[in-house]
């Protein structure tokens, strides 16, 4: 009889640490639940996309804000706490919630953890925030600034109902650049707005959405060409969209430096030297400019060592000596 009642207590805690995340039991897990809850409630969503057991300024922010009373009560007439977990343990989420995890980092672009996302109640978000140091007084403070860019956004929003055309459209564009701008395909109806109102595009809104969503999938294709190892592509689809899309100043320097690593990988050392001379040419002065001319040495000193290593290959591997 012990014994088996000693097996109930162990299940039993083992059921109440699945159901529990790291932050605790005010933080939901099941994100569709929670936005009906916020609806619900007339409340936001404060989303933590968290890797719980491995990344240490998550664990900060769980230690020093998360799990405080003070946090606790200072945001429940605000937001419902949602936790988007990535553990390295996986048997601490079930299949269904370690796919939900998943959809959910790729549908709100989520590169790097702890990614603090504040909602509304649709799903759309209005600020993007991280860890925050001073403990739970200040990060409730850091939060109500974040609300009043909600406030300001449905101002905004309100406002623009009240005008007409290319002067509604550019008072929503106003509005959106309020807003994180990796967040705006959550903001389709606004955005299909604009475009409607303003055909010629005088705001410029569009050509640089459609730009921004053009960069994103060239990132995508880019990385899937090197991780295949098809450099001469990377690099294709990189003057491929330099050509389609004019770009200027730093903004072009970013894409251009992204051909550096196929050309490297590729020994293509000449042609990396004259990438080098381009990113400076753009904007000397900038922070890619100044590390392209700091590069040089290294990039030459590269080119030699391959050279070497072509007339001198390692014991028992056979050499190549070119005649130039």
């Amino acid at each position: 009889m012990i014994m088996k009642k000693t097996m109930l207590a162990s299940l039993l805690l083992a059921m109440t640490v699945s159901l529990s995340t790291a932050a605790g039991d005010e933080w939901m897990t099941d994100f569709e639940a929670a936005k009906q809850k916020a609806a619900a409630e007339n409340k936001d969503l404060l989303v933590d996309f968290t890797g719980s057991d491995w990344c240490g300024w998550c664990i900060k922010l769980v230690d020093e804000v998360f799990q405080h009373d003070a946090f606790k009560k200072g945001v429940a007439d605000n937001f419902v706490l949602v936790e988007l977990d990535f553990p390295q343990d996986k048997s601490k989420l079930d299949e269904s919630t370690q796919k939900q995890n998943e959809l959910l980092k790729e549908k709100y672009s989520i590169q790097g953890f702890p990614t603090i996302l504040l909602l509304d109640n649709q799903g759309r978000p209005y600020a993007r925030t991280g860890y925050q140091a001073g403990g739970p007084e200040k990060y409730l403070t850091h939060l109500d600034g974040l609300l009043a860019v909600k406030k300001q956004r449905d101002e905004d929003f309100s406002a623009a109902e009240k005008l007409e055309g290319t002067a509604k459209a550019k008072a929503l564009v106003a509005a959106l650049k309020l807003l994180p701008d990796d967040q705006l395909s959550h903001y389709g109806d606004i955005t299909g707005q604009i475009e409607a109102l303003d055909p010629e595009d005088e705001s410029g809104f569009m050509t640089a959405l459609n730009r921004k969503q053009a960069k994103t999938n060239l990132e995508k294709e880019y990385m899937a060409a090197m991780r295949s190892g098809k450099h001469d592509e990377a690099i294709a689809m990189i003057d491929k969209f330099i050509a389609n899309h004019p770009i200027e100043g730093e903004e072009k320097q970013g894409v251009l430096s992204m051909k550096m690593n196929p050309l490297l990988a590729g020994q293509q050392f000449d042609m990396a030297a004259e990438l080098l001379d381009e990113l400076v040419a753009v904007a000397p002065e900038s922070r890619i400019g100044k590390f392209a001319n700091e590069f040089k040495p290294k990039l030459q000193k590269m080119k030699a060592d391959a050279a070497k290593a072509k007339v001198n290959p390692p014991h028992g591997q056979p050499g190549h000596i070119h005649n130039e």
